[in-house]
């Protein structure tokens, strides 16, 4: 049995896209994490956030990453801060092989700056709030088994580049 796929990393940095296309593929399952709980709930993350808090959220996201981790021959899109929660970070880090997709921050901010549905940067500098995360997450991104640096990769060849990975991971 092949072991699971996570990417993790900062939001925007193209988790779901890539996660999809490897799916693809690898002919496994593609999981986005963040549409399965928007699914259950019926709204969308930022407002789960507005109406229910991000503790709400965090909880829904606990619950729901380590029920899909169960899952075989499968890519799964973690949420930005998922992996900073312990129980899903040890829980990966059994039963997956992870990558941190990581961006250079001014990448990231240019490709946040016009999102509105980004709860955790609503109503604030984006420069700021960006840099910020990115320098408290990315210790913590840093315990995933490879990091892949997409600054200045298209995704097919972060694709590529994660295949390898993840082969030579299973030899």
């Amino acid at each position: 049995m092949n072991k699971n796929l996570t990417l993790t990393g900062m939001m925007g940095v193209g988790k779901s896209t890539i996660g999809k296309n490897l799916a693809k593929k690898l002919n496994y399952n593609f999981i986005d994490i963040d549409k399965i709980i928007e699914a259950k709930e019926g709204a969308s993350i930022n407002s789960i956030f507005k109406n229910k808090s991000e503790a709400y959220f965090r909880k829904l996201e606990n619950e729901t990453t380590l029920q899909m981790l169960k899952k075989n021959n499968s890519v799964i899109s973690l949420g930005g801060g998922a992996f900073l929660n312990k129980s899903i970070r040890l829980s990966v880090k059994k039963k997956c092989i992870s990558f941190w997709l990581d961006i250079d921050v001014e990448q990231l901010v240019k490709r946040l700056k016009k999102s509105k549905k980004r709860p955790l940067l609503y109503n604030k500098d984006i420069n700021v709030t960006i840099r910020k995360l990115y320098l408290e997450r990315k210790k913590i991104y840093n315990e995933a088994d490879y990091r892949v640096n997409c600054s200045y990769l298209k995704s097919y060849e972060v694709i590529n580049k994660i295949i390898k990975l993840y082969e030579k991971s299973r030899t």
